[in-house]
């Protein structure tokens, strides 16, 4: 990870979001019904994302069809600026 720190002196935000819902089939990532997808949350690390995504993969374990996803948010462009800071933290 990124050892940079922020402004006030922390470890960075990089937020992410974990969701997971029902998948039409197990081998590929479409869901059975956008309308039922599960947000999890969002967390300001992948740390606490992982935590929260392995408690309901492993809730959910004894369906094959579902399947939960770690979203890297700080990956995400701002769409109106040219040179977006998000792609620069990689």
């Amino acid at each position: 990870m990124n050892d940079r720190k922020s402004e006030n002196g922390k470890e960075p935000q990089r937020l992410h979001l974990v969701f997971g819902g029902e998948l039409v089939d197990p081998g590929r990532n479409v869901f059975k019904d956008v309308s039922k997808i599960h947000i999890v949350g969002i967390f300001p690390n992948y740390r606490q994302a992982y935590d929260a995504w392995k408690a309901e993969a492993q809730r959910t374990v004894d369906n094959a069809h579902m399947r939960y996803f770690i979203a890297h948010l700080h990956r995400l462009r701002d769409e109106e600026r040219a040179a977006s800071p998000t792609e620069e933290l990689g």
